[in-house]
């Protein structure tokens, strides 16, 4: 049967209604549902399936980057592995996170923190391993989390791909802290953890930050310019004093290499965007200026390379539109990354 992009979604497709297999699909998303260290509203586990139940709404034809489901786009299936340790190590760090944290003398914390750490040694080396085997076989792979810890695997396998690697990393939060509540994968820990790990990352330009640590803004500041940082409040002042978002962008990407990987946190946005993501906060970016700077990548004659979109939480009530937003998001990133 011929495949109608205008017709209804069919009962059990793929991603946005693809018919697509894995072999056949040029671009290839890793679904990560695992959130163990997650420290305050939960649920991004589900994001992925979220996201896969809403793309079937989308319309396949996009006004800026034509046909992106021409090429193929597959969503690899839930991945039981990675559901059966979220599952375990979020039991485990229950504990730690209702106490704040390590205690001293509290070995049975420390215990906890050594499973959970371990258990995100395994995510990360099945996403690394996954992702680094689709590259191989010149896919175009995109992470679908999972809070915002899933992506570490991923970056990793395409600075490895091509050093030099620019990162674009847009979010409410720095993401800087050292191994926060005492876990060294924290999602909070996620930007600390490439910079520290990930030496063929040669920037990190962060956007949409208004939630962060003095220690995570010295941090950046010692850098040497190897971690820009765009703070929401600045970004707001210059726009009420007439600097229009497109000079801004150019400003954004300018340190940024002619390859770039997209890690977006949908709390970046502003938060009536993902009301039920983790860890909402006032202010961010509006859907069409997160859109028009991820089109600014590829407009500015760089490429994406690869992407992450993670923290998308499906409501407690069942509501759909965290998923619909995480969707269309997830649609655009595809197509401007097929446009490179």
């Amino acid at each position: 049967m011929t495949f109608d992009p205008s017709a209804p979604a069919q009962p059990g497709s793929g991603v946005f209604g693809l018919p697509h297999t894995e072999d056949e699909a040029r671009v290839v998303l890793v679904p990560v549902p695992f959130e163990a260290t997650t420290s305050y509203g939960g649920g991004t586990a589900r994001g992925p399936g979220a996201i896969l139940a809403a793309s079937r709404q989308v319309d396949l034809f996009d006004v800026e980057t034509g046909r992106p489901y021409e090429a193929g786009i597959h969503l690899l299936p839930i991945p039981d592995e990675i559901v059966r340790l979220d599952a375990s190590a979020r039991a485990a760090a229950a504990p730690v996170i209702a106490a704040g944290g390590l205690s001293p003398g509290r070995d049975d914390l420390a215990r906890a923190v050594a499973e959970v750490d371990h258990a995100c040694e395994r995510v990360n080396a099945w996403v690394e391993a996954r992702v680094s085997g689709l590259l191989a076989r010149g896919k175009r792979v995109g992470l679908v989390g999972g809070d915002h810890s899933t992506a570490l695997g991923s970056i990793v396998a395409h600075a490895r791909r091509h050093p030099g690697l620019g990162l674009l990393h847009v979010d409410a939060h720095a993401d800087l802290r050292v191994a926060f509540e005492g876990f060294t994968y924290s999602h909070a820990s996620i930007l600390y953890n490439v910079a520290e790990r990930c030496p063929d990352v040669a920037r990190i330009v962060q956007v949409g930050l208004r939630d962060l640590s003095e220690e995570e803004h010295a941090y950046a500041a010692a850098s040497h310019g190897r971690i820009v940082q765009h703070h929401d409040a600045d970004l707001a002042r210059a726009r009420f004093e007439g600097d229009p978002w497109s000079a801004q962008v150019r400003r954004i990407l300018e340190p940024l290499p002619r390859d770039v990987y997209v890690t977006f946190d949908v709390d970046g946005l502003d938060p009536t965007l993902c009301p039920a993501t983790g860890t909402p906060v006032p202010g961010g970016l509006s859907y069409q200026e997160a859109l028009y700077l991820i089109a600014a990548i590829v407009r500015s004659g760089r490429r994406i390379v690869g992407f992450d979109l993670v923290e998308v939480a499906p409501a407690a009530d069942g509501g759909e539109w965290d998923g619909n937003v995480g969707a269309r998001l997830l649609y655009k990133l595809v197509g401007w990354m097929l446009k490179a």
